[in-house]
């Protein structure tokens, strides 16, 4: 393998940033028209202080309005984004807040959920360090920029998406590494790793077809992020890479792989639980739609009784519970 250059290219004195452009090309394409109605509702609901909706999941990557399709509202202050005290300080608290909304539109029935989350915790949550790694794991895909308020906060989020793919890949290379630091992949080794760890730090599921579907999905774009984001973290000093065109050997600078995790799962696990009870206050018929998502993830149907309709509260947990424990989702 041949050593590859330490700093990224330059033209005219300007360096060059290839993963930087990946990120704005896939962020500021074109918005589907559903993706763009739907952003409307979120400005509308929550003001001035909306700076950016990103729209990601699977309703993106199929190019489909049919289920639920999934975004984030991003806001300046959680304060300025409702009238109710209590939802500002729940979000404060635990972000993000989690809604459900079902509106008619010129094109039809669209339904959604959306995750309110402050600018600040944004880019917090995409950059190492923390147990939270639902923001990471999530904005190592593909995602897109619905709507943005201005150029400032264009450039905030390309950024904060752009720290997505780098901590997804630091955080996930030392997994892959042997006893020396040294660690040898193509660009599908790597990102089967990091979507099968993302997902297990949270108490969601997706079977190995699934997450095989998801790099298939464009693997040249999986390969495009892997070159840029290990040739900026070589940058930052936090490995050495090698590459023959296709397969990589990475040496790790000042840490070794043993015992690295991508994130502190049990803790993660717990946040992510707080989470889904907190959803219960914001999120409207959470039951079926919990359900519904575990059914599309896994195969199995759980039937509701009446009773568990009508009383969420007392008798739809232990339903969930019951469901997440037989699935063992680590």
């Amino acid at each position: 393998m041949s050593s590859s250059d330490p700093h990224p290219a330059r033209a005219g004195g300007r360096e060059l940033d290839p993963l930087a452009d990946l990120v704005a090309r896939e962020l500021f394409r074109p918005a589907p028209k559903a993706a763009a109605l739907l952003a409307e509702r979120f400005v509308e609901r929550h003001g001035n202080c909306v700076a950016a909706v990103l729209f990601y999941g699977s309703c993106l990557r199929r190019g489909t309005t049919e289920g639920v399709l999934d975004f984030y509202v991003l806001v300046d202050r959680y304060r300025d984004a409702y009238k109710s005290r209590p939802l500002a300080w729940a979000n404060a608290a635990l972000p993000p807040n989690v809604f459900y909304l079902e509106t008619d539109t010129e094109i039809g029935t669209l339904r959604c959920k959306y995750a309110v989350i402050s600018c600040d915790d944004f880019d917090r949550g995409a950059r190492p360090g923390g147990f939270r790694s639902s923001i990471w794991a999530r904005f190592c895909q593909p995602a897109l920029a619905v709507w943005t308020r201005d150029d400032a906060a264009r450039g905030r989020i390309a950024n904060a998406v752009r720290e997505a793919v780098l901590t997804a890949i630091d955080r996930v290379v030392p997994l892959m590494a042997d006893p020396l630091g040294i660690a040898r992949f193509d660009a599908k080794q790597l990102w089967l790793r990091v979507l099968q760890e993302t997902y297990s730090a949270e108490w969601r599921t997706e079977s190995p077809e699934s997450i095989r579907s998801l790099y298939a999905a464009d693997p040249e774009r999986y390969a495009a992020a892997t070159r840029g984001a290990l040739d900026a973290l070589a940058v930052r000093g936090r490995l050495h890479v090698e590459t023959d065109g296709e397969g990589y050997e990475i040496r790790l600078i000042g840490h070794t792989a043993s015992g690295t995790r991508p994130v502190r799962r049990p803790l993660a696990k717990l946040v992510y639980l707080l989470g889904l009870f907190k959803s219960i206050a914001t999120f409207g018929d959470w039951l079926p739609y919990a359900l519904w998502k575990l059914e599309r993830h896994t195969g199995n149907r759980v039937e509701l009784t009446e009773r568990q309709r009508r009383h969420p509260l007392i008798w739809g947990w232990p339903v969930l519970l019951r469901v997440l424990w037989k699935r063992d989702l680590r």
